[in-house]
């Protein structure tokens, strides 16, 4: 699950910039990453979420500059779900940017990674919150990471269901990413464990989603092989046709 290149043009961020640079470049990966419809102020409900979900951007959640940037061809075929197990579940907006935070140094400062893993990431508190964005590879999910959006409801949901808020926001988060053509609109939802050897994203959420359009089952993870794999339909059995009885001679009547 690592974060290599894959022969696509990488955006290389200095790690140290003067604020005037640390301003032009992340207006250049705003343009770069697809972000210019969340980098403006968050409007209540601008995804017409029920609870006045909101869109937030990289730095309203204070996100670390990533060491570089690569695309890929959108729009993307996948949606990958993952919960994060740790940190745990947040249910106001400052808990959450922190759960943010600590998600990306995980992964950036002791993963090595180039950014946070996630494309997204859900709230308790219903905010949506912009990981590496849209048409952005991943580190989430193996193979799938140059053709997906990955997005992670903070928290274990192995055992409990997230609440309605975060459940709507992923929606509508997938519906405007559809919306906006960064899905595609034939897009095959999936579960983390689908395409990896892992519980996520939880038994209980698991369930959730495979109640949702577009939920895809045929694709299963192979421990033997370690790859995803295609289950093929099993055939309807072709029972033979049971012999009709004769019919019984008629009678005349006398």
């Amino acid at each position: 699950m690592g974060d290599k290149t894959s022969g696509s043009t990488a955006i290389s961020v200095a790690p140290q910039a003067s604020e005037l640079q640390k301003e032009f470049e992340e207006q250049q990966l705003a343009t770069i990453c697809g972000y210019t419809q969340h980098m403006q102020q968050p409007q209540p409900s601008s995804l017409g979420v029920e609870g006045g979900a909101r869109l937030l951007a990289r730095a309203d959640w204070g996100a670390r500059l990533p060491k570089s940037v690569e695309h890929f061809e959108g729009p993307a075929p996948y949606v990958i779900i993952h919960h994060s197990y740790m940190p745990a579940a947040c249910f106001s907006t400052a808990d959450c940017m922190k759960s943010m935070r600590d998600m990306q140094d995980f992964h950036q400062l002791e993963r090595g990674w180039n950014d946070i893993g996630y494309s997204f990431g859900i709230g308790g508190d219903g905010m949506i919150y912009t990981g590496r964005g849209f048409n952005v590879i991943g580190a989430h999910a193996p193979k799938y990471n140059d053709k997906s959006v990955g997005i992670v409801l903070i928290g274990d949901w192995r055992t409990e269901l997230p609440p309605k808020q975060m459940l709507d926001a992923a929606k509508s988060l997938i519906a405007f990413g559809v919306f906006k053509g960064y899905i595609d609109p034939a897009y095959k939802l999936l579960g983390h464990k689908q395409v990896r050897d892992t519980e996520c994203p939880g038994g209980r959420l698991f369930q959730e989603i495979s109640t949702w359009p577009h939920f895809n089952n045929s694709i299963r993870f192979n421990t033997t092989t370690e790859q995803p794999a295609q289950v093929q339909p099993q055939p309807q059995s072709q029972s033979q046709p049971q012999p009709q009885p004769k019919p019984l001679p008629v009678v005349p009547r006398v």
